[in-house]
């Protein structure tokens, strides 16, 4: 496969990955040390923030009575569409049970964790989505205490959206803290919440990295770079509105890859000329943003036919994967590789980010070869249980302590052996390992 790049990336997401492990090991280690009051110490640091952490009923109702009525009508029509797709992705995951032998019953059971822990960020943009999407899917898994964490802003306090829009939601409590020390204060159980199973939601590296340090320990949604956009092209692509998605992606951040993948070299030159100019029609913070990141990680390839534009696709592997070009159903079966794919003009990564159902919560940085996205199933432990009658377990019991023999495990041999010599005691087994 011959690629031309017209437009190359000069850094890549791992080109800034700062050093931030030692930072955030360290604050982590203090604020378990130092309990709430080391949390504090760190949020009138970084956020300027002395106010209550975990919100009152209060508190609440006051943020949310400041929300305009078309904002929550707007935000109860997507977290209506997020739960809806949430429920009918839970109706896949049953429980099952099969005899596997004659009186010996195996099964699957899947349970949501206890405990959740959701990260609205709330710093340079106010993500009022991410708090839909992390707290209706734990929601709707049926977890049974969500934690709603956003950065306050000083003199503010958590932006009055969010709070509304994770109080719809479900969550069980909402905190005033954002970073380092509001992952940690869900994974440890600090301010008297009940210890995260699991920390979900976006952030930035220093939230990422926390989330990524403490994986393990607890469950995390996953590993997290900065987010990344693909839009495959074709001629019957319109050049505006595809320059147009790939502004709206480039301003997540300086260092958000976005990437243009198409067979017709009119289209291409056409969107990078254009690019440009949308760019410097932004807000400050947004312009900065896009600027950034189109000058210093967009790319533009050209292929030459469509089956050479899914390979590449694929090998990038992005969060999100736009299609603007004919037979979307051959695109649909032929592509493998992608956090969640938008088929169509008529649909854009701007829908799924905010208020269409699927979730926002994406797998970044090449993840999307190996997982997908936040659904209800991250917050569901699929695990399995069994029974038996004596008859049933006659058989696994000689095969399991003929193979335990044979690799050494002699005590696991014997917790079979004392079941037969129980349950048939006039019968002799040949439970040795011998061939």
């Amino acid at each position: 496969m011959t690629l031309e790049y017209l437009k190359k990336a000069t850094l890549t997401a791992a080109s800034d990955a700062s050093e931030t492990h030692a930072t955030v090991k360290q604050i982590l280690s203090e604020i378990e040390a130092g309990g709430d009051a080391k949390a504090r110490e760190y949020a009138a640091r970084f956020d300027r923030y002395t106010g209550n952490v975990i919100l009152t009923k209060a508190e609440i109702e006051a943020a949310c009575a400041q929300v305009p009525e078309r904002l929550k009508a707007d935000i109860r029509f997507a977290h209506d569409n997020v739960r809806r797709f949430a429920q009918t992705q839970k109706s896949t995951l049953t429980d099952v049970e099969m005899e596997i032998v004659p009186g010996f019953v195996a099964g699957q059971k899947a349970i949501p964790v206890d405990a959740a822990g959701c990260y609205a960020p709330g710093g340079r943009y106010s993500h009022v989505a991410s708090a839909i999407m992390t707290v209706t899917t734990a929601k709707v898994a049926g977890c049974r205490h969500i934690t709603a964490c956003s950065p306050p802003r000083e003199g503010t306090g958590v932006n009055p959206a969010i709070v509304y829009a994770a109080h719809i939601c479900g969550a069980d409590t909402i905190m005033a803290m954002g970073g380092v020390q509001g992952i940690a204060a869900m994974a440890f159980g600090l301010f008297g919440l009940p210890a995260a199973n699991i920390l979900v939601g976006p952030g930035n590296q220093f939230v990422a990295e926390a989330k990524r340090i403490l994986f393990g320990r607890v469950g995390i949604d996953m590993i997290a770079g900065p987010t990344d956009s693909l839009i495959l092209a074709d001629k019957h692509a319109d050049a505006h509105i595809v320059a147009t998605d790939l502004v709206s992606q480039a301003e997540h951040g300086y260092n958000s890859p976005v990437w243009l993948v198409t067979d017709n070299r009119t289209l291409a030159e056409t969107v990078m000329a254009l690019v440009p100019g949308m760019i410097a029609d932004l807000p400050q913070t947004n312009r900065e943003n896009a600027f950034a990141a189109w000058r210093d990680y967009a790319e533009v390839i050209l292929c030459a036919d469509r089956e050479e534009m899914a390979v590449c696709s694929d090998a990038y592997a992005p969060e999100h994967l736009t299609v603007q070009a004919e037979d979307l159903e051959w695109w649909l079966e032929r592509l493998t590789c992608y956090g969640s794919l938008f088929l169509g003009e008529e649909t854009t990564v701007s829908y799924g980010d905010k208020a269409s159902g699927t979730n926002h919560v994406l797998p970044t940085s090449g993840a999307a070869g190996y997982t997908g996205g936040l659904s209800v199933h991250k917050y569901m432990k699929i695990v399995t249980w069994q029974r038996a009658t004596r008859e049933g377990s006659k058989s696994v019991a000689e095969a399991t302590a003929r193979i335990s023999r044979m690799e050494g495990m002699e005590g696991h041999a014997r917790s079979a052996d004392v079941r037969l010599a129980k349950y048939f005691p006039e019968e002799q087994f040949d439970l040795s390992a011998d061939v």
